[in-house]
């Protein structure tokens, strides 16, 4: 089956179950695979070129306008949207069950209640922060972290004082989307302490979810 990626984690994914795509965006770290273009301006004329049996898209991930493109080209579009945590079982059944895969959903560990608050930075020039409705904002509540921006929507565009305002207990700093340096982690730790994760456990869903919980729940111990 040919199968096309638009979304890193199921690109991630699809090759941990021996589904590798032909195909994937350049964000998806595979450097192996064929790239065509980021997750936010595919270029639709390669994907048709690529015949494709199948694409993968995801409502958070990718744009509508480019959705509609590739059906525009009769082209067998699968949509996932995941947002939390409980969506991650039901879109790997649903997308394992198009691609032939004989997926088992492993329960997760018990979530803990709310012990810190944390503010997570994933942009700079301008500042934008981890809100909600979010995997990672999910994943974060289930291992006990509250999410100063929960009420502010999900990428919500902020300014240092309304992180004062808000008293976060630490600032989380993801690896990814943005890549913070030293200097900008000087800068935060000025606000509350910090402490620097792997962006893709935090923002990437899918195979990696139940050991990204365990390795998220290590680093975060030491707050």
């Amino acid at each position: 089956m040919r199968i096309i990626s638009l979304v890193p984690s199921v690109t991630e994914t699809l090759s941990a179950w021996d589904r590798t795509p032909v195909a994937c965006t350049r964000f998806c770290e595979r450097p192996d695979l064929v790239h065509v273009g980021g997750t936010k301006n595919p270029n639709i004329e390669l994907i048709v070129e690529l015949q494709p049996d199948l694409v993968v898209v995801d409502k958070e991930e990718n744009r509508r306008e480019d959705y509609e493109a590739l059906l525009e080209h009769h082209l067998d579009v699968h949509v996932l949207h995941v947002r939390s945590l409980v969506d991650v079982a039901p879109s790997l059944f649903s997308l394992a069950h198009r691609v032939g895969f004989d997926f088992e959903a492993q329960p997760l560990p018990a979530p803990l209640r709310h012990r810190v608050s944390a503010f997570v930075p994933i942009w700079r020039r301008p500042w934008m922060a981890l809100g909600q409705p979010t995997y990672g904002s999910s994943l974060l509540s289930h291992l006990g972290v509250a999410n100063v921006f929960s009420d502010d929507g999900p990428y919500p565009v902020v300014h240092f004082d309304d992180v004062l305002e808000r008293h976060p207990d630490v600032i989380i700093i993801p690896s990814e989307p943005y890549s913070f340096r030293e200097s900008h982690i000087v800068e935060l730790g000025a606000i509350a302490p910090t402490v620097l994760i792997d962006g893709k456990d935090l923002l990437w869903w899918g195979v990696r979810t139940l050991d990204a919980l365990a390795r998220l729940g290590i680093a975060l111990r030491s707050l």
